[in-house]
C-alpha cells in the first residue's frame, strides 16, 4: 500500500497526534484551536511548522534550515 502525500494535516491524522500528545498539550492546542476558531489539524500543523521554521504558518511555508 501506497502513502498518499497530502500538503495538509488530515483530521484523522490530528486526532491520532493529539491522542498521542501529553494531556496539558493536547488542551493547550485544542483551547488554541477555539480561541482563533481553527480546525485542531491546522493548528497542530502551525504549532509544528512554527518550531522547524518560525517564519512558516504551516508545513508548505517551512524553508529548510531556518529556525535551527
Amino acid at each position: 500500500m501506497q502513502a498518499k502525500l497530502q500538503e495538509q494535516l488530515s483530521l484523522a491524522d490530528a486526532e491520532i497526534i493529539l491522542g498521542r500528545l501529553p494531556d496539558r498539550i493536547q488542551a493547550a492546542l485544542i483551547a488554541r484551536a477555539a480561541e482563533i476558531e481553527y480546525p485542531i489539524e491546522a493548528v497542530i500543523e502551525m504549532a509544528i511548522a512554527s518550531f522547524i521554521d518560525t517564519e512558516a504558518l504551516g508545513f508548505v511555508d517551512c524553508k529548510q534550515g531556518r529556525g535551527q
